[in-house]
């Protein structure tokens, strides 16, 4: 499958369980989904501009967790999947949220300006995108000097984790609860695969490395089931 027709599955394939995504999300995670949004919040840096990039927005749940850690930031949230923007509208609408600002776009192609953010964050999306080295070189792109790149992502299914039973969880667990909770089993057979085909934490922080980030680093949470990987631009 070429690129174009890769991004147009996985577009369609989340415009289907948009509905579904936030209670799969809890419920898949036992919860523990909210801790890891407020552990990437947490690493956010703010600087000139007080912008916070989010990308593979999806409902918004990591741009609400930004602007509760950091209420004084505005946040341009991008997806490339419009179902799911709209999902995350009737959040914005309950809290009367106006600093989180909503846009479709394509992270390997932003529609912003170089050095125009202080951080960007991505929860669970750079395991979708190919080539992740075009994502990357975005984020850099529209980086500040010294800005930072948060990207919280599943540990690989090729790391064993708890003794191989992390990833017994992703062969048979999670296929079989995501087809009960969204009644779309290729869905989350997809997803699954994603993250047994995902590159180790170490692997990961190379790519940032040769994407051009001056520094990278990651941190295992929850014994690695998930990484919050950080990439830092060079400063002036």
């Amino acid at each position: 499958m070429n690129v174009a027709a890769h991004d147009a599955a996985v577009a369609k394939m989340f415009g289907r369980i948009a509905g579904v995504y936030d209670l799969g999300n809890h419920l898949l995670s036992c919860g523990i989904d909210l801790y890891w949004r407020r552990v990437l919040a947490d690493t956010v840096r703010l600087g000139p501009t007080r912008r916070v990039l989010d990308l593979a927005a999806g409902t918004l749940d990591v741009a609400l967790a930004v602007r509760r850690r950091w209420p004084e930031a505005t946040v341009p949230a991008l997806d490339f999947c419009p179902p799911m923007l709209r999902r995350g509208l009737t959040k914005l609408e309950r809290r009367g949220e106006r600093h989180i600002l909503p846009v479709a776009a394509d992270a390997k192609r932003l529609p912003l300006p170089d050095a125009s953010v202080d951080c960007v964050t991505m929860a669970f999306g750079i395991r979708n995108i190919t080539p992740r080295a075009e994502a990357f070189a975005e984020m850099l792109r529209v980086l500040v000097p010294g800005g930072r790149a948060c990207v919280l992502e599943f540990g690989s299914g090729k790391e064993r984790i708890w003794g191989g039973l992390y990833n017994w969880y992703l062969g048979s667990v999670l296929p079989r609860m995501g087809r009960i909770c969204s009644g779309d089993a290729s869905a989350y057979n997809y997803l699954s695969q994603t993250i047994r085909d995902f590159p180790g934490a170490r692997e990961l922080e190379e790519e940032m490395r040769q994407a051009g980030f001056a520094r990278a680093w990651h941190r295992r949470l929850t014994s690695g089931i998930v990484c919050l990987h950080v990439g830092e631009k060079a400063g002036a």
